[in-house]
């Protein structure tokens, strides 16, 4: 019998699995690769064989170098036949989302931890918004289970927390702690390190300077829309940076692509929920998901959209 009511419902309802796919959002950030990884690994202990899935695009640095130093292997979908016969886990997001593809396969179950407002008519649901990361989440079944972890799951579960609770500075709770406390002696942490700090490209630095340059600060709103495209990891990166700024309590970061209107957005006032406040603003634009600290939105309608727009509504709904 495996300990852990979460994780052994899980397993019980894959075990006469040939495949199962692991399906992460479309733009795989640390946090979706380490838990979708992790819980590969997991499975795996039982007998159940899986793919690490995506339909989208892997974003720049930390995501890259998180794969190869680790050994994970991530595909694109469009890699494998996915007949509407073969099992789903969607992890780090939700049924319904803009940023999850739905696939032809069945989706059995849904591991996640940001808010969501579609309905789930899945046969196994854990979602826990009160948790600062997917990869706490997978810790804690490895923890429940008895399962000792791999070097390179460890690490990679590592660096995914860190990511998305920067560092436990934003969003992080006594599980998020517990889960870190379990992981900590199977840690590489000079890679985890390293990976953390070396996380943009000395290209990037021209984005950097044109934020820096042309951002747009508003009493506690910092604002600016890049014209060309921004990885959703610098946006991120930018946005944490600008609220770094003693008298910013709240940053909005948008880049228009050939595509789509990424935005990400930080909020560091308890009345100003992050997920609550993008979700108003890109109502009718795109679909958005996050967190009361953090959030972000895909906006698809590239050529209707207007930067001014865009800030008027943030103004308007920040009461400013």
């Amino acid at each position: 019998m495996i300990k852990g009511k979460k994780f052994n419902e899980l397993v019980s309802l894959l075990r006469n699995e040939e495949k199962v796919y692991i399906q992460t959002h479309n733009f795989p950030d640390p946090d979706a690769i380490a838990s979708a990884f992790g819980l590969q690994y997991l499975l795996g202990k039982y007998g159940i064989s899986s793919e690490i899935i995506y339909d989208g695009q892997l974003q720049s640095n930390p995501v890259e170098r998180m794969i190869s130093e680790l050994n994970i292997t991530i595909s694109h979908n469009s890699e494998f036949e996915i007949s509407g016969e073969e099992k789903i886990i969607i992890i780090d997001g939700c049924k319904g989302n803009k940023n999850v593809t739905g696939l032809k396969g069945i989706e059995i179950g849904i591991i996640d931890h940001h808010n969501s407002t579609s309905s789930e008519d899945v046969p196994f649901l854990d979602i826990r918004t009160d948790y600062g990361s997917c990869s706490s989440i997978i810790s804690l079944y490895a923890k429940e289970a008895g399962i000792e972890l791999s070097r390179n799951a460890a690490t990679a579960l590592a660096i995914g927390l860190h990511v998305d609770n920067d560092s436990f500075s934003r969003g992080v709770n006594f599980k998020d702690l517990e889960a870190y406390m379990f992981l900590f002696e199977k840690v590489e942490h000079s890679l985890v390190g390293s990976i953390l700090r070396n996380n943009i490209f000395q290209e990037e630095l021209e984005l950097y300077r044109k934020a820096l340059k042309d951002v747009v600060l508003y009493k506690e709103f910092a604002f600016y829309c890049f014209d060309d495209f921004c990885s959703q990891n610098l946006l991120g990166i930018l946005a944490d940076f600008f609220l770094s700024v003693e008298e910013i309590d709240f940053v909005a970061l948008c880049a228009k692509g050939k595509d789509k209107v990424s935005v990400s957005v930080r909020s560091e006032k308890l009345e100003w929920n992050a997920a609550l406040i993008l979700e108003g603003i890109v109502k009718g634009l795109g679909q958005s998901g996050g967190h009361d600290t953090m959030a972000g939105a895909i906006i698809e309608d590239v050529y209707s959209f207007s930067e001014k727009e865009l800030y008027k509504r943030f103004i308007e709904k920040l009461n400013l």
